[in-house]
């Protein structure tokens, strides 16, 4: 079961690690016109994939219990942005700065449990935090400007975390609100796109198409892994595993798409790392102590 979910995590990790490359092959499409594809299709395979198993009771819940949807109305405008971020950043040359936005959602995730849900830190927490604020204020002053994609990833991704701790849906049940939600919006534009001439769907070949189509499969799929996965694994091999993704696209921007990456970044991401690594010491040492205290008994 453990091995299982193991894989399944692996797997969620990986597929988001490998999502710059699918991007690059629609790059001539507009991050608008990829997000709201993306949305729809998404909507698509989630209603497909309830369907398939019949999962309708939760609608109940809702008719009855208006107020059970809106915090998706919040995530889904969360979710829509970070993506179009996301997007627009893997296809204009900024795959590692959006890498750089992951590696720091972790200890974003710290700081808006200390803000909104009043949680205390550790002081390997707050030595952590302190680190990765000077990786970011070094990146800040070497570069001339602040890591806006990055920050804007980790904040939004943060508050959408924060937002869902919230919710009482289940993952597909609640990720089908949210796409059936920012569907409309994403229709609209694609509207208007179309209106203008401007669509790219059924107007740049059928490959283009297809793989417009897919962005539902690819989304969801390593979403379901993921649910999967954090059911049967400690929260320690999940924050272990975390890091697979954002590394994953660093090295391909890097080593794959040739991005930039001089020592001021060097010296940055290092800090970052550095923060992360402490970050994750602390936690699993944590995790140790109350295990042993479990185990002890009273």
């Amino acid at each position: 079961m453990k091995n299982s979910g193991i894989l399944a995590a692996l797997g969620a990790y990986v597929l988001w690690g490998l999502l710059p490359i699918y991007w690059k092959l629609v790059q001539q499409v507009s991050a608008l016109e990829i997000v709201a594809h993306r949305m729809v299709w998404s909507l698509v395979f989630a209603l497909a994939l309830l369907a398939l198993t019949r999962s309708w009771d939760w609608l109940g819940r809702v008719r009855a219990r208006p107020a059970l949807a809106l915090p998706f109305v919040v995530t889904g405008a969360l979710i829509f942005t970070n993506w179009l971020v996301y997007i627009w950043a893997v296809n204009h040359g900024h795959i590692v700065d959006a890498s750089l936005g992951y590696f720091i959602n972790p200890l974003v995730n710290v700081l808006l449990g200390v803000v909104f849900l009043r949680e205390r830190l550790r002081v390997g927490q707050w030595v952590a935090v302190a680190v990765a604020l000077a990786g970011v204020s070094y990146l800040t002053w070497s570069l001339g400007q602040l890591p806006w994609i990055a920050l804007f990833l980790a904040f939004s991704f943060g508050v959408y975390g924060l937002v869902r701790k919230t919710a009482t849906l289940a993952s597909l049940e609640g990720f089908t609100l949210e796409t059936g939600f920012m569907s409309l919006p994403a229709a609209v534009i694609l509207a208007v796109l179309a209106a203008r001439g401007e669509l790219a769907f059924g107007h740049q070949g059928p490959a283009t198409s297809a793989l417009l189509a897919f962005t539902g499969v690819i989304t969801a799929v390593p979403l379901l892994l993921f649910a999967v996965g954090a059911r049967r694994v400690t929260l320690t091999t999940l924050g272990i595993l975390q890091y697979v993704a954002p590394t994953m696209q660093f090295l391909l921007g890097v080593v794959v798409y040739g991005e930039a990456f001089p020592l001021p970044r060097l010296v940055g991401f290092s800090l970052v790392w550095t923060s992360l690594a402490i970050y994750t010491l602390d936690s699993y040492r944590t995790l140790r102590r109350r295990e042993q205290v479990a185990l002890a008994g009273p």
